[in-house]
């Protein structure tokens, strides 16, 4: 694992902002946390860089210990925070140079070039940029920087439709570069189109974490039945979960492949049937309902 928590925990008084979080994240894969504003994200992020300590457990990444060795942990990350604040009296180019200038790992060519993408004008002042503007530009320079790891906080906040694609299609590259993203967001689609794994954090506890690839794979079945229920037949219970049945009304939820439903459906008493992909809001809203 690239990044490794224990049980990580950060108080601040009588209030805990992240509960004993465990995870890891895998060397050349894009990792989401997913939560609302105030779920403890942000926290956790500045936790592995070493900007804030735990109160409790520990977290280490590429082997360094995110406290005791922060500065061989920020060595290896590019980290793009929340909230991004750049020098207001340089304009774009003057800024990519700095950074440029800063770290040896941030090339000014590529910066240049996801500028460039971004649709953004570099020859504008930073304090004459609108907020999405900024966003660009600290994403440009993040995003140019060759590291073992890239934490993106929010990264496509304040940004059009467009340009929220394209930084998607660079988090991509990134990956295929054989870079490791943890991607922090609370928009679900940009997580579930672009991450391998995600997380979902509550109220600062990592509640539920779930591989891409098997949400995919993943139905809701919704049928209205003329007749009396009939219970899941024993062999067809490790591909179907009974979500609810109420006044005629079945809902199921498979994990798998649907073929070996199919036929038991067929066999039942229906009047309608609705039959669509569980997708990463259905998982979310187990944890985050109003």
């Amino acid at each position: 694992m690239l990044v490794e928590t224990v049980d990580l925990t950060k108080r601040y008084g009588a209030f805990t902002a992240l509960d004993r979080c465990s995870f890891g994240v895998r060397e050349g894969e894009i990792f989401g946390l997913l939560g609302p504003n105030g779920a403890g994200k942000t926290t956790l992020l500045r936790l592995l860089l070493g900007f804030i300590h735990p109160t409790g457990g520990s977290a280490r990444v590429a082997g360094f210990d995110c406290v005791a060795e922060s500065l061989a942990v920020r060595a290896r990350t590019a980290y793009l925070p929340g909230e991004a604040r750049l020098f207001r009296r340089m304009n774009g180019f003057q800024t990519l140079d700095f950074f440029a200038g800063l770290r040896p790992e941030c090339r000014r060519d590529r910066a240049a070039e996801v500028a460039r993408r971004l649709d953004l004008d570099c020859s504008r002042q930073v304090a004459r940029m609108s907020t999405g503007m900024r966003q660009k530009l600290a994403l440009a320079a993040v995003l140019a920087t060759d590291s073992a790891l890239t934490i993106l906080d929010e990264p496509t906040a304040n940004l059009d439709p467009t340009a929220r694609a394209e930084v998607l299609a660079l988090v991509r590259e990134a990956r295929a570069a054989g870079r490791t993203v943890i991607f922090s967001s609370h928009v679900l689609s940009e997580v579930e189109t672009t991450c391998d794994r995600v997380a979902i954090v509550r109220a600062g506890r990592l509640v539920h974490e779930q591989c891409i690839a098997d949400l995919r794979r993943s139905h809701r079945i919704t049928a209205r039945l003329a007749g009396a229920w009939q219970a899941i037949p024993a062999e067809l219970e490790a591909h179907a979960t009974l979500v609810s049945e109420r006044d005629g009304r079945v809902v199921l939820e498979s994990g798998d492949s649907l073929a070996p439903l199919l036929g038991w459906l067929a066999t039942l008493p229906l009047d309608e049937v609705q039959i669509e992909p569980v997708g990463l809001g259905g998982v979310y809203e187990r944890f985050h309902r109003a």
